[in-house]
């Protein structure tokens, strides 16, 4: 329900506005209206920080890329302060011939009270790849019901303490590998990738029963990652984005968005697309 009136319902309708007048008109002019001058877009290893020297050039080389680009809203939550948003991008590039691709993302956004901040997000970008490179598009993931009509929900201190712990303790990878990626979509993705040596929490915040997270997962990759064989046992970074719905102490649903394709990268391995 709502506890703090117009102020917390603001946060989802800046993300309509994010959404409907921003990315899928592509409108950058926008972003000057709902994003603060120091907006900081966090996703992989990678920082753009800066509206209008960083975050908004990159924009426009992605809209150059899928002039028809969409985006299409899957899951949101929010607790006033943060919001996260599921959400699957779609369209025809035109560095592949027209070529069409779906891919997922989550991001963790943050706001002032008027103007976007901060946001960790990643994106399937090796899904992409590998539909671009047949044009073999997967279908989009369903689309919420209603997103715009999201209620702010209190965030519980003690699930986030007991999120921290199940983090920690590797529990992602228990998770059904539908959760992961491309899976709702008809991928094949695999669950455990790197044979951990740490899991960081980045970011984290509950709404309801939901979790947010944003995790950087260091380890060893295991042969049979799905990635290149030829890399496997080599130290790596995976970058993760996901949300968990929890009742009593049990994960219900689940959704996780990897930087497989930074991993790739960051081992030599990985090409653009």
């Amino acid at each position: 329900m709502y506890f703090n009136g117009e102020v917390m319902s603001g946060f989802v309708a800046l993300m309509r506005r994010y959404v409907n007048d921003y990315t899928n008109r592509q409108c950058l002019e926008v972003c000057d209206e709902i994003m603060h001058p120091d907006y900081t877009l966090r996703m992989g290893e990678h920082v753009l920080s800066g509206r209008d020297e960083n975050y908004k050039p990159a924009a426009q080389k992605q809209f150059r890329q899928f002039p028809g680009l969409c985006l299409t809203v899957n899951h949101v939550f929010t607790n006033g302060k943060r919001l996260l948003m599921q959400f699957s991008e779609h369209g025809a590039s035109r560095e592949h011939g027209g070529a069409r691709a779906a891919w997922g993302g989550i991001g963790l956004y943050r706001w002032d009270g008027e103007r976007l901040l901060e946001n960790y997000v990643e994106q399937d970008y090796l899904s992409r790849r590998r539909q671009l490179a047949q044009d073999a598009p997967v279908p989009v993931e369903r689309p919420a019901l209603a997103p715009w009509d999201t209620e702010v929900e209190r965030p519980d201190p003690g699930l986030e303490r007991w999120a921290r712990q199940f983090i920690e303790n590797g529990g992602l990878e228990t998770l059904p590998a539908s959760a992961f990626d491309d899976g709702a979509s008809g991928g094949a993705p695999v669950v455990k990738m790197l044979q951990a040596a740490s899991w960081t929490i980045d970011d984290l915040f509950s709404a309801g029963r939901h979790i947010a997270f944003r995790v950087t997962q260091s380890g060893r990759l295991v042969a049979d990652s799905g990635l290149d064989a030829s890399v496997a046992g080599r130290t790596g970074t995976l970058y993760m984005a996901g949300w968990l719905e929890v009742c009593a102490e049990q994960v219900i649903q689940a959704r996780v968005i990897r930087g497989r394709l930074g991993l790739l990268r960051g081992l030599g391995q990985g090409k653009n697309g």
